[in-house]
């Protein structure tokens, strides 16, 4: 008979999930599945649109991930009407997207993940999260919530809002930066690096000593890594050419155009989720696993660029040995991330094009099909549309960098489960570390799968014979 056991608090993942574990006859896990259950058919409803307003409407996908679609789009528009967009729209782009990764970043850090690394694993789910965080340690609760204000900052300086600004347009922008907005950006960067350096002493202790087993646990695998990259081969975050990499480093692929993406990019399916499973289509599904994200552009890139994320970047390969293969290491990843993107944000602090007028350039449908591509928080985002003369969308394909990491999710939780799963039993413990799996990749159940909901997690044990042994919930 099967059994329900309710534990609280919320599970700290964005959307709502479900995960079956699979035991074999010796009681041991055979598989796990992660099952994203929602749908929303947001592409669908796309249709009929003009495709200027495509980047206010996918930006509602999400209130976590607006400007990622902001800018995704807006670039896929600038295709559709064949502009080269200002200088000024350019760089002021990227600002608003530093402030993106760097809010998002700092959410899944402090907020999501950090009671599990300072409360541990095993201690009160009623206390294990950010209010107890604040309770055990507030001052360092405190900074990251500043830093993450910070990015969000940026945003509502260049935008007008927080989330959902409307700012990103075909063409370019809607307004440049303000010397207001730039002096309080200026002001504020010195206690942000503060901040990130706190936090990488922080994390980098822990990895060397408490977190080992998780290092090796938490989605410890070879695969591919993609991301885009300067022609150069820099980090990139907004620009650029597309790189595959494998797990000893090699370039796989290179000098890539999100305008081919059907030729090396298959999207299979499977009838027990609704996020699709994309894989690298030389070498088939699912043997094209590959990985987007934090971890990924770190692994993909020659190097960052600028002086201090560089100097991180070549600990954190140290570290690892070599290439990072550990899903865990993510967070270390994010963090280097926060610190490159500091380092980018002062930079173009000191550029005069940041405030130039020269912001947005006029056109009107000048091509039938547009494909953009830009570097999300969680990895690489891919907006394709199809318009009539008029410029009424008639299709559209959204890859979400969600989406790209769902067969290392699948993998991920699979390994936690064979590593701690024996028997029937599922300790509160492991239900926390498998949702701690799952955040790794910091994903965006919403903005995958186009859906609204909750943000529950329910795990089903499932015997030999496939009948239920037990059920566990998160509301």
């Amino acid at each position: 008979m099967s059994k329900t056991v309710v534990i609280d608090p919320v599970t700290r993942i964005e959307g709502h999930a479900k995960i079956s574990v699979f035991l074999n006859d010796a009681g041991d896990v055979d598989k796990a599945q992660f099952h994203v259950v929602e749908y929303r058919g947001f592409e669908k409803f796309c249709e009929g649109r003009p495709f200027t307003e495509m980047a206010g409407i996918t930006a509602r996908i999400c209130g976590i991930c607006p400007v990622s679609h902001l800018i995704c789009s807006a670039k896929t528009g600038d295709k559709i009407l064949a502009v080269k967009i200002p200088v000024a729209a350019d760089k002021l782009r990227r600002l608003m997207n530093l402030g993106q990764i760097t809010q998002s970043h700092a959410l899944s850090f402090f907020h999501l993940s950090s009671p599990d690394f300072l409360l541990g694993w095993d201690s009160d789910p009623a206390k294990r999260n950010v209010f107890g965080l604040i309770a055990a340690d507030p001052d360092l609760a405190r900074a990251g919530i500043r830093l993450r204000q910070f990015g969000q900052q940026i945003i509502e300086i260049l935008g007008g809002r927080k989330i959902h600004a409307a700012w990103t347009v075909p063409g370019g922008v809607r307004s440049p930066l303000s010397e207001d907005g730039r002096a309080w950006i200026v002001e504020r960067l010195p206690e942000s690096f503060e901040t990130i350096r706190k936090a990488l002493d922080i994390f980098k202790g822990l990895i060397a000593g408490p977190m080992k087993e998780e290092v090796n646990v938490f989605g410890e695998f070879p695969s591919l890594f993609m991301s885009l990259v300067s022609k150069t081969g820099e980090w990139e975050h907004y620009d650029g050419v597309l790189r595959f990499t494998d797990s000893q480093g090699n370039i796989v692929a290179d000098h890539l155009s999100e305008d081919d993406y059907q030729d090396f990019l298959g999207e299979a399916v499977e009838d027990w989720s609704y996020l699709k499973f994309p894989y690298y289509k030389p070498l088939g599904y699912p043997d094209g696993i590959y990985r987007v994200g934090p971890l990924a552009r770190l692994n993909t890139c020659d190097r960052i660029g600028t002086p201090a994320a560089d100097q991180e970047l070549q600990e954190f390969r140290s570290y690892a040995g070599g290439v990072p293969t550990s899903s865990f290491l993510y967070h270390y990843a994010r963090l280097v991330e926060i610190l490159a993107c500091l380092e980018k944000i002062q930079i173009l602090m000191d550029d005069p094009d940041i405030v130039s007028s020269r912001v947005r350039a006029e056109a009107g449908v000048n091509t039938l099909e547009g494909i953009g591509v830009s570097e999300a928080p969680r990895g690489t985002l891919f907006h394709h549309y199809q318009v009539d003369e008029y410029g009424l969308i008639k299709k559209v394909n959204l890859i979400i960098a969600t989406g790209h990491n769902n067969l290392a999710m699948n993998k991920t939780v699979t390994q936690i489960a064979q590593h701690y799963i024996h028997g029937e039993e599922i300790p509160e413990g492991f239900l926390n570390r498998v949702e701690a799996g799952i955040r790794c990749y910091d994903p965006c159940l919403s903005c995958s799968t186009h859906a609204i909901g909750q943000m529950p997690l329910h795990i089903q044990l499932m015997k030999p014979d496939g009948t239920l042994a037990k059920e566990v919930y998160r509301h």
